[in-house]
């Protein structure tokens, strides 16, 4: 059997798991610390808002029966995991727009979005793809409009330490666990760039970060 080959790094990682993902994340905690990235970004009604690697719209939907009336888009580059976003905002009658595309590239004009927001992406992009996004998502915002970006984050502890070199291997991801994507975010022309919170999960620190367009 052929093994898929993508210009992506599928949500689960391979097309075959992709039905698990879902039950896994919700397992080990993501929708409360999605909970936290949508607590800080605080939408409001009418406001145009993209979910920047959507994958199977779990944060889109959150975001969407929280606030009724934001405008909602999902982009994502994987067309199996939006067939199943798309059946999950039709079952719950969700009004949400899903498109495929990447980022870095969003095919969208300037000034587009009040919000982007991202979860559990960026550790699946290369070092100059990351700042690549940073740069197109900057891009994208309207005058003073937000960034939330929910990843892994560098560990604090020792043991932590010791935990992620056996649990996260591997190129892409280590520009999180360094701590890279603040400054590649100011350097990208954010202003505001803080790291709202850190918190430690079963699968590895995670970390929400905040930065603003400028006005």
């Amino acid at each position: 059997m052929s093994v898929p080959s993508h210009d992506y790094v599928p949500a689960a990682g391979h097309d075959r798991l992709l039905r698990f993902y879902d039950p896994l994340t919700r397992l080990l905690g993501a929708e409360r610390v999605r909970t936290r990235l949508l607590d800080a970004a605080s939408v409001q009604a009418g406001e145009r808002v993209l979910d920047l690697g959507c994958g199977t719209g779990a944060l889109s939907l959150q975001l969407k029966q929280r606030v009724p009336g934001a405008e909602v888009v999902g982009l994502d580059p994987d067309p199996k995991a939006l067939a199943r976003a798309t059946a999950k905002s039709e079952r719950a009658g969700a009004a949400i727009e899903w498109l495929e595309g990447y980022a870095g590239r969003a095919p969208f004009p300037a000034g587009s979005f009040d919000h982007v927001i991202s979860s559990f992406v960026f550790h699946h992009l290369r070092s100059h793809e990351k700042r690549d996004a940073f740069r197109d998502v900057r891009r994208l915002l309207r005058p003073g409009g937000s960034f939330h970006l929910l990843d892994f984050g560098p560990p604090k502890t020792a043991l932590e330490r010791a935990l992620t070199a056996l649990v996260h291997r591997g190129e892409r991801i280590g520009d999180n666990l360094r701590g890279r994507l603040p400054a590649w975010l100011a350097e990208a022309g954010f202003e505001e760039v803080r790291e709202v919170e850190s918190r430690r999960m079963a699968f590895g620190r995670v970390s929400l970060v905040a930065a603003r367009a400028p006005r």
